[in-house]
């Protein structure tokens, strides 16, 4: 399929042709529009010259069913789906009515829920990071038709479009990857302008994106002439038949002239010299014009077209620049979408039920859930059938629910965390897994761009149901790749949720609570408290709540209170702190009897520091207590926050207690023990202020 050629009949494509025609006037006016008025149009903007002719080609392929994710430079395939230059326009000039996010996000950057249309998620800056949430939706769209929720029939597939430049990115590799290994109904289109801002494509790339989809086994591949509409159009047919018939990806290498800047921020006479001329010759809309009067159309019948095409465009100009400004106090707005769980419900201490470790209620809460839930599913690294993860902790899940629904991933972590977005906007509800915390930072990226961000940015069009498991922590010699704290990392991340349970029934319930939440939440777990084989964890087992039980995120509990007469006398204080910390505190507070209420947070980001203050309020004194390194943490910024509204009922300083600021947890476990808390430092920071 490397080659397409044109069909022998324009006249066949004369109705085809028209609306491209028009529509490509419309983006060249736009794009002149914007030139002309450039004091106005002062948030930086892409056009799409240059690009109109593959755009469209590719817009006219979309239906209702399909799915897609564009790029920014995809003005004119926005018109080419039916988008108005007028709303357009409200996104350039970051108005209220902006139909994609209300004026919080670029122009070209739209998230579509409309009839008719495809479904368009959350496009981040869309230069490389966009094609793993579209490979999410096209694996979506195969589980959910393997699990009879989405119909066959519909033959939905997902449009990834992406700029040349982009697929030297790794996350790039790592979508097509998955794209070819699950064998996934999708395209991707790569526009070529031979430009990357100021660098030529033979400065950034030793291959363009067709040579380079070669290397993927499985992969159809195409080129098209993306400055002819009817080559490319033809081309497209085919692609999408190809993607949604044989249900199979396929990448589309497209060539086109850059005609416009790159950005209203960086001009092409900065820099592009003689090569803008050049470019001009393969102008789309004089190729289209010539083949529009081979097929009958007449000069003065196009000039007609074009008159009528300038006056809507000053006109939906003139109205965007008088549209209103976004209300300053809806910046608060759909940072989250609303939780169904409020409250604790559900029973937590059934009769006759068993001790359990934490590793098996997070293993029974994936499994009710998966047997509750046909849309979920469960992914990561050697959470499959051979081992169900390296602590067991997906053991025999495979095995019941089978591979469509419970695999390993390769190591991608990128790909399992960014896939979730493309997962969540087809509709299914992924639970992923990394690791181990200390493998994070590949995944970061999708994590901040695109799973964060989306619900706040498309006005709550489209927040990310995923639930990310993540063990965590230091015990036993596991060195400074398998022992590390990553939460202050995580909780600088707004738009997210992040959880901590400490024992096996918070696991249960809060796992539970985080899988039914429409947002993204990681999922911290202590490997030391999994099985409660470390001395002075065995508090850690408790008995496995019911199926129905439930804890809200975000509410701290009281897991050891003091004594009120010790609390009169002022002799008490408490210990505010989460995962291994409560067992360092419940062990250290032996020595103080009746002295040591311990509040568990169970839940880091959304916390309710209501009840923090309380708690501080009734002893007047506070050690905030975590495994992190202190400085710069977490614990610290909290103790800083609690400081500044308890400050008048303080009896000492806010203390705060964590690892010591070293750069990794040392293998050798001496070194190691010598870096973490313990209890016997927890008891001497409560003596010293007990006395303070």
């Amino acid at each position: 399929m490397a080659n397409i050629t044109q069909p022998k009949s324009l006249e066949l494509y004369l109705k085809i042709l028209l609306q491209a025609y028009s529509r490509m006037l419309t983006a060249r006016a736009m794009a002149n529009t914007y030139e002309q008025n450039r004091q106005i149009c002062r948030y930086v903007h892409s056009t799409s010259r240059g690009h109109e002719a593959i755009q469209l080609a590719t817009a006219f392929q979309l239906s209702g069913h399909d799915y897609a994710c564009l790029y920014y430079r995809d003005e004119a395939m926005l018109l080419g789906l039916g988008f108005t230059p007028y709303e357009l326009m409200l996104q350039l000039l970051a108005k209220a009515d902006d139909p994609f996010s209300g004026g919080r996000i670029y122009y070209g950057h739209p998230s579509v829920r409309r009839e008719g249309l495809p479904i368009i998620p959350h496009q981040s800056s869309a230069t490389g990071m966009q094609a793993i949430p579209a490979t999410g939706m096209s694996h979506a769209i195969r589980f959910l038709e393997a699990q009879g929720i989405i119909p066959l029939e519909r033959q939905s597939v997902v449009l990834c479009s992406l700029g040349d430049g982009a697929v030297t990115e790794g996350e790039v590799s790592e979508a097509l990857q998955m794209a070819v290994l699950k064998q996934l109904p999708i395209i991707y289109l790569v526009q070529d302008n031979d430009w990357g801002i100021s660098a030529k494509g033979s400065e950034m790339r030793a291959m363009d994106a067709y040579e380079f989809a070669q290397g993927f086994k499985g992969l159809e591949r195409m080129r098209i002439d993306g400055s002819d509409f009817v080559h490319s159009f033809t081309g497209m047919k085919r692609a999408f038949n190809y993607a949604r018939q044989e249900r199979k990806p396929i990448l589309v290498h497209a060539k086109c002239p850059l005609l416009g800047h790159h950005t209203s921020g960086v001009r092409k006479e900065w820099y592009r010299g003689e090569s803008i001329e050049l470019a001009l010759k393969n102008d789309p809309i004089p190729k289209l014009q010539a083949q529009l009067v081979e097929a009958g159309e007449t000069i003065a019948q196009l000039e007609e077209i074009e008159q009528e095409i300038l006056q809507l465009v000053a006109e939906a100009f003139s109205r965007a620049v008088i549209a209103p400004e976004p209300d300053p106090t809806t910046i608060y707005q759909h940072d989250f979408a609303p939780t169904p769980i409020v409250q604790e419900s559900g029973t937590r201490h059934p009769i006759g039920a068993a001790k359990v470790t934490m590793v098996d209620a997070a293993l029974h809460a994936i499994e009710e859930i998966l047997k509750d839930y046909p849309e979920a599913l469960f992914y990561g690294q050697d959470v499959g059938k051979q081992l169900g993860g390296v602590f067991r902790e997906a053991a025999l899940l495979a095995a019941k629910y089978g591979d469509e629904r419970v695999f390993n991933t390769p190591i991608q972590e990128a790909y399992i965390i960014g896939s979730t977005a493309g997962m969540a906007a087809v509709g299914a509800k992924p639970i992923v897994e990394i690791q181990f915390a200390d493998y994070m930072w590949p995944g970061l990226n999708q994590l901040v761009e695109e799973l964060s961000k989306s619900c706040y940015l498309t006005q709550g069009k489209f927040p990310v149901q995923c639930l990310i498991r993540v063990p965590i922590g230091a015990y036993g010699g596991g060195g400074p790749y398998h022992s590390g704290s990553i939460e202050s990392a995580l909780l600088t991340i707004r738009g997210i949720k992040v959880v901590y349970p400490s024992n096996a029934a918070d696991m249960k319930g809060l796992m539970k609570a985080a899988f039914l939440d429409p947002n993204p939440v990681v999922f911290l777990e202590h490997k030391g408290l999994y099985w409660s084989k470390l001395p002075g964890t065995e508090e850690a087992k408790s008995y496995e709540p019911a199926a129905d039980y439930i804890v809200p995120l975000g509410q701290p509990c009281q897991v050891v209170n003091a004594d009120l007469d010790k609390k009169m006398q002022g002799e008490s204080l408490v210990v505010i702190t989460y995962g291994m910390g409560i067992y360092w505190a419940r062990e250290a507070a032996k020595g103080f009897k009746g002295q040591i209420e311990i509040i568990d947070l169970r839940t880091l980001y959304p916390l309710n520091e209501a009840f923090l203050e309380e708690a501080i309020q009734r002893h007047g004194k506070a050690l905030l207590l975590t495994e992190e390194p202190l400085l710069n943490s977490f614990i610290e910024s909290l103790a800083g926050r609690l400081s500044q509204k308890c400050f008048r009922y303080l009896d000492a300083p806010i203390l705060t207690l964590g690892s010591e600021n070293v750069p990794a947890v040392p293998l050798n476990i001496c070194l190691e023990s010598k870096m973490l808390p313990n209890a016997d430092k927890v008891a001497k920071a409560i003596n010293h202020l007990l006395h303070y």
